[in-house]
């Protein structure tokens, strides 16, 4: 009985002789059928081929070995000129292996996996020459080879040629439009597909609520979803998966919810969609509390989980919340990779521990630019403007490339710290890097010069800008004037920032305080009469300071807090002691027309002060202590918290609108430059 075995180790010769004169080999019987290994899929055509020419490549692994293993299917051809680059083929063109549709669909799909169009593209030539030119199955692995490439015009040129199609040809062509961000591609193939009669899939549908998802409103998505119920894919875990991820794009989080809980089954996208969905719209405590369901129903959190809900964490700076989910990535064995090591770390410099942040980075698996970015960006929100400047220029030195983010980083890092020179050079290294500055970039130098008190010269860049200045340039602008008490030239900002963005009430609160600082009440009447007749609302100032994972929220002068008895006498008894060592209220602050004493008392009560005193009454003595506020922190809460920070011998990190400010023994990290 004839036995099908692999020649392990022959040479040509040897195998030749073997097979002609009718002897064994290496022990192998004369009538054993002999071929070569290829994956599953090649057979020795003619062993004639094995007289090549002296000096001609060896087959397969040389003379050693006739085995093509898998690893080997987009090896490069050793033959000089060879037609078409690629050793198998070379061995079919040959003679020396059979191809079948099997073969020609294996070297697609490892052309797909690793990304290679150019070999993908020889493999389609060689295939255009084969008796396979007008197989249906193969021209639809090379349209997918082609789209998940990102090859598409490759893909539409031979969906156009192909001269039958299935409904895995056209699904192909809209999951390749859909996942290279060519929605409007995808969409417009759906209805044709359905004009010829044929059928979605979930894979159909998944990559149409992506493309949907995409658009700038949710028309097409819920036309999708109606398609989806008429055939039946509504209640399919891909597909609706899909759908909840597509409505909780365009925050409407209430309809994502209503088909995430109709799903008869849930997977770990299902829980990411609608997790992410909550933290994209700032409902950071339905997202942690969805994170905290997904585990109790046995599902284990992704890296695409794990990086919203750190998000989460970063944008309301709850620092012990992100602690204890970080354990939980360590605790699960997830490492430290991509955007979820990015998340994290940007989480720590988010919540006001920029050494946590550090060690992040350090303990990343790949520290990419974005990586960089982030540690520099933490670095210049915590007044850090040395360290930010020698973090750019290791960046420089180890040869990583800045991008406009980065530079924007280093541009505001200096604005921080008053490092005028420093922020004037690298404004004009952008050329050098051939990065062409937005209006951000502009509007960061007219705030490092605006800050170290050249308005003249702001003004001057400002009119020198090659591109037409935003309501946001005139605002920082605008800033620098209340710092300076520059009244005429903040007014002349202040009515360009009118004309471009009438509605934001920043502008119109720090006009209103520049005339009060000056005693202008009839001006500061007209500017609160105009916020008015406009509609222009002021955001009401908040503080709020997590303890032992609960937030608690304080406004001025609050009197809603069940325990403000007791908050209110921490800060008398508090405020008492720091006048003993130095502090002086600073009415300058209060920007109404009272007299001293009621303008002392107005300031005693900001919810900064309240939110400290109740940190100080629910925290242990010598931890740190985390304050947030929803705008700048005022100039006398600035000057209070210093000397408290030396009173009660404890690190005082608030977090405003602009920057972190780090109070410790009696001083700022912002060093008063703010």
């Amino acid at each position: 009985m004839n036995k099908h075995i692999v020649i392990l180790c022959t040479s040509k010769s040897t195998l030749y002789n073997a097979i002609l004169h009718g002897k064994s080999c290496f022990g192998i019987p004369n009538k054993t059928s002999i071929s070569t290994r290829f994956g599953s899929y090649a057979t020795l055509a003619s062993f004639t081929d094995f007289e090549a020419s002296e000096g001609e490549e060896e087959d397969c692994c040389g003379s050693s070995s006739c085995i093509i293993q898998d690893k080997d299917l987009l090896r490069r051809s050793q033959i000089r000129n060879s037609p078409t680059g690629l050793h198998v083929l070379d061995l079919i063109d040959r003679g020396s292996l059979e191809a079948n549709r099997a073969l020609y669909n294996n070297l697609l799909k490892k052309c797909t996996h690793f990304g290679k169009v150019k070999e993908g593209r020889v493999v389609h030539s060689h295939i255009v020459h084969s008796q396979f030119k007008d197989d249906l199955v193969i021209h639809n692995t090379i349209l997918n080879m082609y789209a998940k490439c990102g090859a598409l015009d490759d893909a539409r040129k031979l969906f156009d040629e192909m001269p039958s199609k299935d409904m895995v040809t056209w699904t192909a062509l809209i999951s390749g439009y859909s996942q290279n961000d060519r929605a409007e591609d995808a969409l417009v193939l759906f209805p044709q597909m359905l004009h010829f009669g044929l059928q979605p899939n979930q894979f159909t549908f998944s990559s149409l609520l992506k493309a949907s998802g995409a658009r700038p409103n949710d028309k097409h998505g819920r036309l999708v979803h109606a398609f989806c119920l008429k055939y039946g894919y509504d209640s399919n875990v891909y597909v609706g998966s899909s759908l909840v991820d597509m409505y909780a794009r365009f925050n409407l989080i209430n309809e994502a919810r209503v088909v995430f809980d109709g799903l008869v089954s849930k997977n770990e996208v299902s829980w990411n969609a609608l997790i992410a969905g909550h933290a994209r719209k700032g409902e950071g405590e339905h997202a942690l509390s969805m994170f905290r369901e997904m585990q109790r129903a046995d599902f284990k959190p992704t890296h695409f989980t794990y990086s919203s809900v750190f998000s989460v964490c970063a944008s309301t700076g709850s620092l012990e919340q992100g602690k204890w989910i970080h354990a939980h990535v360590i605790k699960s064995g997830g490492k430290l990779v991509s955007f979820v090591g990015n998340t994290l770390l940007y989480m720590y410099a988010k919540s006001g521990s920029i050494e946590d942040a550090k060690k992040v980075f350090d303990r990343l698996v790949k520290q990419e630019l974005v990586s960089w970015n982030s540690m520099l960006t933490g670095y210049a929100q915590h007044g850090l403007g040395k360290e930010s400047v020698q973090w750019f220029e290791e960046m420089l030195r180890i040869g990583i490339e800045p991008n406009h983010v980065t530079f924007l980083c280093v541009l505001s890092a200096c604005s921080h710290a008053g490092l005028l020179d420093e922020g004037l050079y690298y404004f004009e290294l952008m050329k050098k890097h051939v990065i062409e500055p937005q209006v951000s970039h502009y509007v960061t130098i007219v705030d490092l010069l605006g800050r170290a008190g050249l308005l003249d010269r702001a003004l001057k860049f400002i009119r020198e800008m090659p591109i037409e200045p935003t309501a946001a340039v005139w605002k920082a602008l605008l800033g620098a004037c209340r710092m300076h008490k520059n009244m005429e030239l903040g007014a002349y900002a202040a009515e360009h920032v009118f004309e471009l963005d009438p509605y934001d009430s920043g502008p119109h609160v720090l006009l209103s305080n520049i005339y009060a600082s000056a005693g202008r009440w009839g001006d500061v009447a007209k500017v609160r009469r105009m916020m008015k007749e406009s509609g222009v609302k002021k955001e009401p100032a908040c503080s709020w300071v997590e303890i032992e994972n609960a937030v608690h929220l304080f406004v001025a002068n609050d009197d809603a807090h069940p325990q403000r008895e007791d908050i209110y006498r921490k800060w008398e008894e508090i405020s008492g002691k720091i006048k003993e060592i130095g502090y002086v209220p600073d009415t300058s602050h209060v920007l109404l027309f009272v007299d001293q004493h009621e303008r002392e008392v107005k300031l005693q009560y900001h919810s900064e002060k309240l939110a400290l005193a109740f940190a100080l009454l629910k925290t242990p003595p010598g931890s740190p202590i985390r304050i947030k506020k929803n705008i700048r922190v005022c100039g006398d809460c600035h000057s209070a918290i210093k000397f408290v920070s030396k009173l009660v011998d404890r690190e005082i990190i608030v977090r405003d609108t602009n920057r972190f400010h780090h109070f410790h023994d009696g001083s700022c990290s912002c060093r008063d430059y703010w």
